[in-house]
């Protein structure tokens, strides 16, 4: 049976791109032009995802999404047009699985939908003995398999994006890894971001972990190099 996904832009130009790029992928997909249309039709028929955008008429995505976790755990992604940090913070926050920013690539899109997807069936899977390749390093507890992350026993949302840097990162610590190199295992190399974009989802991690454990230092910063996962 086909994933349903919701897409809700006021864009026209994405509703038709994005659909027919997921369609191809062999996705059902639904189209919403505003928020509160969106909310109606999601509370009727809830798909397996939501892509959202961010600014929209009458109810923008971060109200919709905060309307929608009252009853339920549908995965979003969210697009936005904006650079205001504190706009994704607080979208992650609300419980959003990732987020991109337009312009961006379909392919990027459908592979972050894919993963998010595949992470939510694993969820729903009855756990039978060790997790398959879990990272332990000290306090920190990395199932990819399941995409959960423990500092010292407590759980800590991660983007997808976020998890891959950690997740490559923490695999062998000690050892550098160049922004290039984090771009790769996070976007895959065919697609580009610039050196900012690597800051600040390592400055999110950081935070992230902060907020749990304010002596958090395992994310090392090598200036004019890259980022390493300490040892200790």
């Amino acid at each position: 049976m086909n994933k349903t996904i919701a897409l809700v832009d006021d864009d026209q130009n994405i509703l038709t791109s994005v659909s027919m790029a997921l369609e191809a992928e062999g996705y059902d997909v639904v189209l919403f032009h505003d928020g509160e249309e969106a909310l109606k039709g999601l509370i009727k028929n809830t798909p397996d995802l939501a892509i959202l955008d961010i600014k929209m008429p009458r109810m923008d995505g971060m109200e919709l999404l905060q309307k929608l976790r009252q009853n339920s755990k549908i995965p979003a992604i969210f697009l936005t047009s904006k650079d205001d940090e504190i706009d994704e913070v607080l979208g992650l926050r609300m419980g959003a699985d990732d987020y991109i920013k337009k312009p961006f690539s379909q392919r990027l899109l459908i592979e972050r939908i894919r993963t998010i997807l595949r992470r939510s069936e694993l969820l729903e899977e009855p756990l039978d003995g060790v997790p398959k390749d879990l990272i332990e390093r000290g306090k920190l507890k990395l199932d990819p398999q399941r995409h959960s992350c423990c500092w010292d026993g407590v759980d800590i949302k991660l983007t997808v994006t976020e998890f891959l840097l950690l997740q490559s990162l923490s695999q062998r610590p000690g050892h550098v890894k160049t922004r290039d190199q984090l771009m790769d295992a996070a976007y895959g190399e065919s697609i580009y971001v610039d050196d900012r974009t690597i800051d600040s989802h390592i400055k999110r991690l950081r935070r992230k972990f902060r907020e749990v454990d304010t002596d958090f230092s395992q994310i090392e910063t090598l200036y004019g190099v890259g980022y390493r996962y300490g040892q200790s």
